[in-house]
């Protein structure tokens, strides 16, 4: 082999060498898990998974919403999917709403998430018939309306109100 070609092939390992290590520690992945999914997201590749996807819907229909995040977030577990995320947050007004007082604890955690839709995809508008909010503007809106407390909250008229 020429000296040459043995010269240029040690430069290019040692220059993809620091790329890999640059990479590592720019994304601080924890297991090799975590180096594929976030390697996925650098490349532009980045999927989530279907079947807990899947699951996520099915415990949010049972009104399982912690089992449903967890699948959430097993589905997505670098949080790029608008979607998922969307779900995320609406699990939390869903488990958070009450008819003489909202959690503030899990709508804080939602209005984080709803954040993070608008900020994914601020046109964001889900397909599914069955919920009563289908933008994740309008699932902020909630959230902040909840958390505030107003003369509304005292009106007995508050508790013939129906969950979105």
């Amino acid at each position: 082999m020429n000296e040459n070609y043995s010269q240029i092939l040690c430069i290019a390992l040692v220059v993809a060498g620091l790329i890999f290590i640059s990479f590592l520690y720019t994304t601080e992945p924890k297991t090799f898990a975590e180096v594929a999914t976030k390697s996925q997201v650098v490349v532009g590749t980045y999927e989530i998974n279907k079947e807990e996807q899947a699951r996520g819907l099915t415990q949010f229909r049972a009104e399982d919403f912690a089992g449903a995040r967890a699948a959430f977030d097993r589905a997505d577990p670098e949080k790029r999917d608008a979607g998922t995320q969307f779900y995320v947050a609406y699990s939390y007004y869903r488990q958070g709403w009450g008819r003489f007082s909202n959690d503030d604890a899990l709508f804080t955690s939602g209005l984080a998430v709803a954040n993070s839709v608008v900020v994914l995809d601020p046109n964001f508008r889900t397909t599914d018939a069955a919920l009563g909010i289908k933008t994740a503007t309008e699932l902020k809106t909630e959230f902040e309306e909840g958390l505030k407390i107003t003369a509304s909250d005292f009106n007995p008229m508050r508790l013939t109100r129906e969950r979105k």
